[in-house]
């Protein structure tokens, strides 16, 4: 299994087990691509996967960075576009250290604002 994959496992089970419900994995559209979304009560919970093995550059939270952040919104609308009546939304970032192991998994609730 290729790293990125396993780290979005790991980081989807992990949210499962804090009480979310997976409704997809790897969302594409031509604007881009979520890693998971998810259903946490009544709100439609985005998540971007980050794994990064050192903090060099900022680490993995800094990855998410102004332009992602764009693209990630977009594809979210695109997503709800499809989706009727559109529910409340949050943009959540899990950060992972290990693609494995979540141990070190950082959970930051909205990570960012939608628009």
């Amino acid at each position: 299994m290729r790293t990125g994959a396993q780290a979005e496992q790991t980081a989807a089970q992990f949210l499962q087990r804090q009480g979310l419900r997976l409704l997809q994995t790897n969302y594409h559209c031509r604007f881009g691509e979520i890693d998971l979304i998810l259903q946490d009560g009544a709100t439609r919970v985005f998540v971007e996967v980050r794994l990064r093995s050192h903090s060099g550059f900022g680490g993995a939270a800094a990855s998410i960075d102004a332009r992602k952040q764009h693209k990630l919104i977009l594809t979210a609308q695109h997503y709800l576009s499809r989706h009727s009546p559109v529910p409340p939304c949050r943009f959540d970032a899990v950060l992972l250290t290990d693609a494995a192991d979540t141990n070190g998994v950082e959970w930051i609730k909205g990570a960012f604002e939608l628009g």
